[in-house]
């Protein structure tokens, strides 16, 4: 195992790193920001080094003051985390390079599956049935328009090198795709430094499912059952549960092997998530691959007690995974709220600020459990230059409907005073017919109406 590695990452992932090292007897040394000089997550780690001003293009991505702060600090190995560097085939690289272990996949990984159009080539290949569109890039809005000529409307025009809904157009006709095709370019160009654009057929009424995977680069994968994250807001997620309300054993068992096989079969090492779309018939596509840690990750460690980032660890010291499938074992249900410092009736619109107080929520219900991962705590000043998310609020209990109602015990009794934030929004959704049958889908927010009409400025 290492002796000490670096994190580089902010707020409550660079705390739940920390924490995860302490429980292996590994030294950590935390990276910040000088708008973070100060921050809480700080206390945790044995060290800690600025590595830039507040801009996160200046500090938290900046790759060559994070290599210098690892080798200077003696640091064997650097956790990502997830955002920032975190995807970054060229960091990856760059510190297989410097002799420091990159705590994820390797940076061929990161660079074929955060090509979309790789990613789907090698999971069409391995067996993954993908969703209907272009097979590389396309070269032309002409060259879209036969395309979704051929597939039928409506479509998505998606960039090749992002996600997050960046580069992503929905056109409803040939002329929705020639107004699309070059705006949507430019936007994938300013986004990702790359304007390619693919098709895809847009399935509506679809649920987004994705499977967790571990891979330890000696051939063995498994995989940790799926989570459900089809309620988003401008495809980022706002609620995340395991397991999925409409994926039976049968459905989990068949989906998680074939994405397990096929990560293994692309070679594919550490934790890993493989990304589908659910369409009403109940057909499963792959959308893409992310390579990292998921921020939803806590979910599945509740229903499966894996502790994700442990074994994250351990495959990036070249240990073998210490799991088989055959022990794994799902016992419950989660469900996870991200706790965002946005007011969800004004278009989302972030409400950076210091949080005056924060009391986090409790079910009295037999057999709930409760998780709250966060860095805040009260007089805790929330950036304006990074993510809004002040912490993920999990629950866990015997089945769905024990794990909702506890949940709108815990929403009820939470308190965040000085911003805004999604707490009532939560609220709302889990007293929502719909979503307590577990019948929603992606589009959920909007058709259910329970958000404002407000615009972000």
């Amino acid at each position: 195992m290492f002796r000490r590695i670096l994190i580089a990452n902010r707020g409550e992932i660079a705390l739940r790193i920390a924490r995860a090292c302490r429980e292996l007897g590994v030294k950590t040394v935390t990276v910040y920001s000088e708008a973070d000089r100060d921050a809480p997550w700080l206390d945790e780690s044995d060290e800690r080094v600025c590595v830039g001003p507040a801009r996160a293009d200046a500090s938290y991505l900046n790759a060559d003051a994070i290599l210098q702060a690892a080798e200077q600090h003696d640091c064997q190995a650097i956790h990502p985390g997830y955002g920032f560097l975190a995807e970054n085939a060229v960091f990856a690289a760059r510190c297989e390079q410097q002799g420091i272990t990159f705590i994820g996949p390797g940076a061929l990984s990161i660079g074929r599956m955060g090509d979309k159009v790789e990613a789907k080539r090698s999971m069409a290949a391995a067996g993954l049935p993908t969703i209907p569109g272009s097979d590389g890039a396309l070269g032309s809005a002409d060259e879209a328009v036969r395309l979704a000529e051929r597939i039928g409307y409506p479509v998505l025009l998606k960039a090749s090198a992002g996600g997050g809904g960046r580069g992503m157009r929905r056109c409803e006709d040939d002329s929705g795709v020639m107004r699309a095709y070059d705006e949507a370019a430019f936007e994938a160009a300013s986004a990702f430094g790359n304007p390619e654009l693919y098709l895809e057929k847009l399935i509506e009424g679809g649920r987004h499912i994705e499977i967790q995977v571990l891979a330890d680069g000696y051939g063995s994968a498994i995989h940790l059952g799926e989570r459900e994250c089809s309620i988003q807001r401008s495809h980022q997620k706002l609620i995340e549960e395991s397991p999925s309300p409409v994926i039976d054993v049968r459905t989990r068992t068949n989906l998680g092997k074939k994405a397990a096989k096929a990560a293994a079969q692309v070679g594919y090492r550490n934790a890993g998530t493989v990304e589908f779309l659910r369409s009403p018939d109940g057909e499963l596509w792959f959308m893409e691959m992310n390579t990292r840690l998921q921020v939803e990750h806590p979910v599945t460690e509740m229903v499966t007690g894996v502790d994700l980032v442990i074994e994250q660890l351990r495959v990036a010291a070249r240990h073998r995974l210490r799991h088989r499938q055959a022990d794994v074992r799902f016992t419950g249900h989660a469900i996870e709220f991200r706790i965002n410092a946005e007011d969800p009736d004004a278009g989302f619109r972030p409400d950076p600020g210091e949080i005056g107080g924060l009391t986090v929520g409790r079910s009295a219900r037999s057999g709930a459990s409760v998780r709250w991962d966060s860095a805040a705590r009260e007089g805790y000043r929330v950036a304006p230059h990074y993510d809004s998310m002040i912490g993920k609020l999990i629950v866990h209990a015997s089945d769905r409907p024990a794990a909702v109602e506890a949940a709108r015990d815990v929403l009820d009794s939470m308190r965040i005073e000085g911003v805004r934030t999604t707490l009532e929004l939560h609220r709302r959704i889990v007293r929502d017919a719909v979503f307590e049958r577990g019948e929603y889908d992606i589009e959920f927010l909007t058709r259910r109406g329970l958000v404002g009409t407000g615009q972000a400025g």
